[in-house]
């Protein structure tokens, strides 16, 4: 297998818009590949641009008449089929967005085939990580699932095990929906308690017959400290139990304190922890160490989501940015001139990471342990665990 780290770009992914008023802005696409170059990432990694998916390829989760719909709204926006969940006020039907999502769709689509090829160990598409589209609808500013188009195409390449693990602060629904009862993809979201934020799915509860689909809902107002204590204790266990062939994350930005859309509170500082421990986790129990990584949600789109998927970048591309950095003023210049904001300084929010592991014991009155033992005694014993 290649040693190689694929970053997956094409400037076209920026043609993802639904217009000025929308909260997923494309500039927080082109300010992190900005980023990503002002730290000299695009050496590190091979950036590399793959074709947009085909319609065969769309299928793989998409219905037909589905694809279509869009691409009927692509062609004429005004005539956009509500039905479908185009041309609402979260997912606007814009000129070629059939084309632009499936380009991002594409992305994902090449980075989790030449992982599997062994052409590199990993592949990171940060425009990616789509994961609330539908089989037969868009939701929630996702028309195509590129994270579940990846995962099926791994499928038809011949993949028994993959492992999804999505820390978004919205539940992973539309990859749980693409991949319920079948036993081949474990899927792990880690996200704010349904009854707070949308999609209002993904209760501990929620899971199948085999124990693969993995809600743990996370109280809002959770920090870092709870954060990651609710990764460690369920994530790492079942990727272990699994052993998975093939690991597919998601890291939407959205957790962060600073996001407008959520109610979580975790800097920038636990985002790149748990991308260390994805990175650590994929070589510790993943033949190879195949990894795939995508971006996702994120709306603070300047503070918060340049920096947390440039630190992806550079973990996967085993080049990691030192928090501590101050960030190259020509970035800065760029992101006034683009957006009229005062950039960031540097690559950390000056927190320390610190959790306390399951290990070590819960407390039963505590909100956050309530959520993670819920998870565990949903989960666990259908894996043959111990909760």
């Amino acid at each position: 297998m290649s040693g190689r780290t694929l970053l997956m770009w094409d400037d076209a992914v920026t043609a993802y818009d639904f217009g000025p008023s929308h909260p997923m802005d494309p500039v927080r696409l082109s300010l992190t590949m900005g980023l990503v170059r002002a730290y000299g990432l695009d050496k590190a990694v091979d950036v590399v641009a793959a074709p947009a998916a085909g319609d065969s390829t769309l299928r793989l989760v998409h219905r037909e008449d589905y694809v279509a719909a869009v691409r009927a709204a692509s062609a004429d926006p005004g005539a956009a089929d509500q039905a479908y969940g185009l041309g609402t006020v979260d997912d606007p039907a814009f000129a070629g967005m059939h084309e632009a999502s499936a380009l991002i769709a594409g992305q994902s689509v090449g980075a989790a085939e030449a992982v599997w090829r062994g052409d590199a160990v990993h592949a990171v598409n940060f425009a990616g990580g789509l994961h609330h589209a539908m089989p037969g609808g868009a939701a929630g500013f996702c028309i195509y699932n590129d994270a579940a188009l990846a995962i099926a195409r791994l499928l038809e390449l011949g993949a028994e095990r993959v492992a999804y693990v999505d820390v978004d602060v919205h539940h992973g629904d539309g990859v749980q929906t693409a991949f319920w009862d079948d036993p081949r993809v474990l899927t792990i979201s880690l996200h704010e308690h349904p009854r707070l934020l949308f999609p209002g799915t993904g209760w501990p509860e929620e899971t199948d017959a085999e124990g693969t689909a993995v809600n743990v809902a996370l109280p809002a107002g959770t920090g870092d400290e709870g954060w990651l204590r609710a990764f460690h204790s369920v994530v790492p266990e079942l990727l272990a139990e699994f052993r998975p062939q093939v690991l597919v994350t998601q890291h939407g930005a959205d957790t962060h304190f600073e996001d407008p859309l959520a109610h979580l509170a975790v800097s920038l500082d636990a985002q790149r922890a748990v991308q260390e421990a994805c990175h650590a986790l994929a070589h510790e129990h993943v033949a190879g160490g195949k990894w795939v990584a995508l971006g996702g949600g994120g709306y603070a789109v300047v503070d918060v989501v340049p920096r947390s998927w440039t630190h992806l970048v550079g973990v996967a591309g085993h080049a990691p940015v030192d928090p501590a950095s101050v960030i190259p003023s020509s970035w800065r210049d760029e992101v006034f001139a683009r957006t009229r904001q005062l950039g960031p300084g540097r690559m950390t929010d000056g927190r320390a990471v610190l959790w306390r592991d399951w290990e070590s014991g819960y407390d039963p009155a505590d909100r956050l342990d309530q959520a993670i033992l819920a998870t565990r005694r949903a989960v666990y014993p259908l894996r043959g665990l111990l909760a």
